[in-house]
């Protein structure tokens, strides 16, 4: 029913349009059912002629009509395919529109707990079997299902006995028509959600193939991957079988229907109950009649694996449709600038309900200081950072930013004066200005370049070819970590963010590269509050103020002269990395 009302809301703009299609069904199906009498007639008027008992006149008369309706079918089942494309293709646009809206506006916690390949293979399978669907299946379910209603209504009123014996079968078909429908209908949902866990299999591990290919485990991945294919597998089967197995039963009752009607209609012309002279005529009618009964099923029976396969795919956008936004409270302000300190006051939260990955944190960074987290991996280091840029929102306490509790600040104002250099740097494709200008599309390039510099960066990509009009992409890129990591840093500072978040910036760098890095994490940190995530200490040295995580709580706190004085955790965390790196 959901999945009805997903494809209504996208319809109801195209009424006049449909309203076209249906007429035209009813024409041209019309012609179609009505056809047959006229071939009857044909039969009847050419008996007569040939025993002489009427002229050629009217057989000709009939075989005129039986080319007029010919062409009048033609006609309009050309319209209703013109008209089904264009709705279909505008349907499809704007239901493809909507997704990318709305999954750009859920919360990170949506990408954090969903498979990047499920997501994606709702915007391609899923929607091209609505589209598929949209141009072909709901056309063609509509003009059988005129066909079989106009069908009823001429068979009956030529002779309500043979009408009775065509539909003598009717309940077998009936009931084995609902068996495969159910058995297919289970399949066919079985094997979209296995679609999506093999696309989600297979693009993580396209991502991770040099790790796949370094440790030599090709064969153990070529393992994993049989076992979701084999599932596919099995669930397209069965839902392939039971789809197609419909059409040929159906095909074989129409054989036995129309055995039936024929063994009917003999006896009734030998009891003299049916004319001889209109006999053939008749019996040749209503085969057509039962052609035309079964073949708008087999048809329709044709169509539904593609219609299940829709429904399922509109589910499943519905699912992503019905997430909950990111959204601010009724009552927010922007803001234009981060003036004063950044507090986090008794801050506590949990990713899910019971398991607290921060305990009662309070932090206060005044303006234009550094402050380090570190910590050993799941000490909450990450989670201050999501809270900061509001990814996720504190279960306890508050966050101020001047006094002000964030949650009161408009999500894009705060995110415009909060910037991040994340650990994994990431490049989209375009060119090296595209992706430095990517927070500023007004940028100029003068303002371009000056970031650049400023990131350390500028020089390696005036070495380059076509310079910052070089061609880049995160799968292909034509640069190292450490220089991918400088562009993202040239991208923050390009946008030019009063709070500044450093996640384990150089954490993937050799200690070249780091040194590079850690000129530009200089730069960008000058004169602006900052928070440092840090898992190399030595690059948190003249940081105002270390804090020391642990389980989500606060160790210890100070500067990085007064934690070595103190003997504490921090001072062994220094010591056995100094140890480690000499």
């Amino acid at each position: 029913m959901n999945s009805i009302k997903y494809f209504y809301r996208y319809l109801k703009d195209y009424k006049l349009q449909l309203f076209v299609v249906l007429a035209g069904c009813f024409i041209s199906m019309f012609v179609v059912v009505k056809m047959p009498e006229y071939i009857a007639d044909a039969i009847n008027y050419l008996a007569l002629y040939i025993a002489g008992s009427a002229d050629k006149g009217l057989f000709n008369q009939a075989v005129m009509i039986i080319a007029i309706f010919g062409l009048i079918s033609y006609i309009f089942g050309a319209i209703q395919n013109l008209l089904m494309s264009k709705v279909s293709g505008d349907v499809t646009e704007s239901m493809r529109t909507d997704l990318f809206k709305k999954i750009e506006g859920l919360p990170i916690r949506f990408f954090d707990q969903s498979n990047d390949g499920d997501i994606l293979a709702r915007f391609t399978s899923d929607l091209d079997n609505i589209s598929n669907t949209l141009n072909q299946s709901i056309h063609q379910i509509m003009t059988n299902i005129v066909m079989l209603g106009i069908t009823f209504f001429m068979m009956f009123q030529y002779d309500v006995e043979l009408s009775l014996v065509a539909l003598s079968t009717s309940p077998i078909v009936i009931l084995v028509a609902y068996y495969i429908i159910k058995q297919s209908q289970k399949y066919v949902t079985k094997q979209q959600k296995r679609l999506g866990a093999l696309n989600g299999f297979g693009d993580e591990h396209f991502s991770g193939q040099k790790l796949i290919i370094s440790t030599g485990i090709q064969d153990l991945v070529k393992d994993e991957f049989k076992v979701y294919n084999d599932e596919l597998y099995e669930a397209t089967f069965k839902g392939q079988l039971y789809s197609n197995l419909l059409a040929p039963v159906l095909q074989g009752l129409q054989m036995l229907t129309t055995g039936i009607v024929i063994f009917y209609g003999v006896w009734m012309t030998s009891t003299g109950r049916l004319p001889l002279a209109q006999a053939a005529g008749t019996l040749f009618l209503y085969t057509q009649y039962v052609r035309m009964i079964y073949q708008p099923l087999s048809q329709i029976a044709a169509q539904y694996t593609q219609m299940q396969l829709a429904f399922t795919g509109a589910s499943r956008i519905l699912e992503v449709l019905n997430e909950e936004d990111e959204l601010d409270r009724t009552t927010v302000v922007d803001i234009d600038g981060i003036a004063g300190d950044v507090v986090l006051d008794n801050v506590s939260f949990a990713y899910d309900e019971g398991h607290n990955v921060l305990k009662n944190i309070d932090i206060t960074v005044e303006k234009g200081a550094m402050v380090a987290l570190v910590g050993h991996t799941g000490s909450g280091k990450t989670t201050v950072m999501n809270l900061l840029n509001r990814f996720y929102d504190v279960h306890d306490g508050m966050i101020r930013f001047d006094g002000r509790d964030i949650r009161d600040i408009s999500l894009k104002s705060l995110r415009k004066n909060v910037g991040i250099v994340l650990q994994d740097s990431i490049l989209f494709t375009g060119t090296i200005r595209d992706n430095i200008a990517y927070g500023r599309r007004d940028a100029n390039q003068e303002e371009v370049e000056d970031a650049a510099k400023r990131a350390h960066i500028h020089d390696f990509v005036m070495s380059l070819e076509d310079g910052y009009d070089t061609e880049v992409s995160e799968g292909n890129a034509k640069m190292s970590v450490g220089q991918k990591q400088l562009i993202s840093i040239a991208r923050t500072m390009l946008v030019n963010p009063d709070l500044l978040i450093l996640d384990e910036a150089t954490s993937n760098v050799d200690t070249v590269t780091e040194h590079q890095i850690q000129g530009a994490m200089d730069e960008i940190t000058k004169g602006r509050t900052s928070f440092v995530i840090a898992h190399r200490l030595k690059t948190i040295l003249e940081a105002d103020k270390i804090i020391v995580l642990q389980q989500g709580e606060i160790l210890e706190e100070g500067t990085h002269q007064e934690l070595l004085n103190a003997k504490g955790h921090y001072a062994m965390l220094y010591e056995n990395q100094f140890v480690f790196e000499s």
